[in-house]
């Protein structure tokens, strides 16, 4: 499947939260969509999609929800909702294998669709970026996005929990991931940093 992947979107979703778990996880929303679509051949970055959302289970974030991503009520109250943005980050990604750092942002776009009473954007096809990068790593569990970005000597850039920018930083990671690029072994458990 891989080998004849000519385009991989690297996706990053936010989603509405709060820090008291008291917002169910069937009644969180995408707030931002941050998209990165790379050439399958060369692995570089060739296009962008970054939308923001509008919620309507929760119309107001959480002030957690704004101090965790960033995203601020000014963001999304005039943002189009989730069945709009879809339509057009299908456009964007058509054809291309969705890739996503977990299984979260499959899962949580899944859920917006069938709130919305639509077909996922980005189909069933999907691979999971940190499984892969665990894998050629040799490491038992999984990490993080920065954590996987340290371990193979990158520096992360942007904002943490913003959809483009982890977008972006997931996209350096996709050569380690797929092992087009060796993750050199960690030293005695430590964390390799350059």
């Amino acid at each position: 499947m891989l080998e004849s992947t000519t385009h991989y979107l690297v996706v990053d979703l936010e989603a509405t939260c709060d820090d008291m778990h008291a917002m169910p996880r069937e009644q969180t929303e995408i707030i931002e969509i941050g998209a990165v679509l790379v050439d399958g051949a060369t692995l570089e970055p060739l296009d962008e999609f970054q939308a923001f959302v509008r919620p309507v289970v929760h119309p107001r974030l959480t002030p957690f929800c704004t101090r965790l991503t960033s995203i601020t009520q000014a963001d999304v109250v005039r943002a189009p909702t989730f069945k709009f943005v879809a339509r057009r980050l299908a456009a964007f990604g058509q054809g291309a294998l969705f890739c996503s750092w977990g299984g979260y942002d499959k899962n949580q776009l899944e859920r917006d669709a069938r709130r919305a009473g639509i077909r996922s954007p980005l189909g069933p096809r999907h691979l999971n970026l940190k499984e892969a990068f665990a894998r050629a790593a040799g490491e038992r569990r999984e990490m993080g996005n920065q954590s996987a970005m340290r371990r193979v000597g990158l520096t992360p850039t942007g904002t943490h929990h913003r959809g483009i920018d982890d977008a972006r930083n997931i996209a350096k990671l996709l050569p380690y991931a797929l092992g087009r690029t060796a993750v050199a072994p960690a030293r005695g458990g430590e964390r390799r940093s350059r």
